[in-house]
C-alpha cells in the first residue's frame, strides 16, 4: 500500500517535471522554430520576404504575419491612429544591465583598487605604493550580478496588416 502510493506520487512529480520542462524549452522560439512550425506561412511569402525572415530581417511593405516569422511575438502592442487611419505598433524589448559607476570589482584603478578589495599598485609623481583593501567597499551597493533592465529596442508599426515604419533604437545608457 505504501509503496504504490510512494509509486503515484512519485510518477506525478515525474510528470509535473517533463511538463515544465516541454514548456520551458518550447517557449524559447528562434526565426528558425518559427519557419519550422509554421511553414504554411512561410511558404505564402514571396522569395524575397523568405529570404530576409530567413535572416531575421524585415521590410516596409511586409506583412504582420512575416515580421511575426523573422523577429516573433513582440513584447507589447501599442494601438492608435496616424492621418485617420487605425495603426498597431509591435515593441520588442531588449536587455542591458544596470552598473555602478565602476563595476565590481573593477574600479577606476583597474582589478581591486578602489571598489575591488585587493593590492592594486599606484604610482604617483615617479613614487609607487600599494594600496590594500578598499575603504569605500560597499558589497551591498557594488553587487556581483548587476540588475537587468528592460528597454524598448525595435518597434514595427503596421497600417492595414502592412509595415510602414520600423524603428531600431539605442540602447540608454546605464551608469
Amino acid at each position: 500500500m505504501i509503496f504504490g502510493m510512494k509509486r503515484q506520487i512519485l510518477l506525478r512529480a515525474l510528470a509535473f517535471g517533463i511538463s515544465a520542462s516541454a514548456l520551458i524549452l518550447t517557449s524559447c522560439s528562434t526565426t528558425q522554430t518559427r519557419i519550422s512550425n509554421h511553414p504554411d506561412i512561410f511558404q505564402t511569402l514571396s522569395p524575397r520576404d523568405q529570404a530576409l525572415v530567413r535572416e531575421g530581417k524585415i521590410r516596409e511593405g511586409m506583412s504582420q504575419d512575416a515580421v511575426w516569422l523573422a523577429w516573433g511575438t513582440p513584447d507589447q502592442k501599442a494601438t492608435g491612429s496616424a492621418r485617420g487611419r487605425p495603426v498597431e505598433t509591435w515593441i520588442y524589448d531588449d536587455y542591458t544591465y544596470a552598473n555602478a559607476p565602476y563595476p565590481y570589482p573593477y574600479g577606476p584603478y583597474g582589478y581591486g583598487g578602489y571598489f575591488g578589495g585587493g593590492v592594486v599598485f599606484h604610482s604617483h609623481h615617479h613614487h609607487r605604493f600599494a594600496i590594500i583593501g578598499d575603504p569605500f567597499f560597499d558589497p551591498f551597493y557594488y553587487s556581483y550580478i548587476p540588475p537587468r533592465v528592460a528597454y524598448p529596442a525595435k518597434t514595427v508599426s503596421f497600417v492595414n496588416g502592412r509595415v510602414v515604419s520600423i524603428q531600431v533604437l539605442t540602447p540608454p545608457r546605464t551608469y
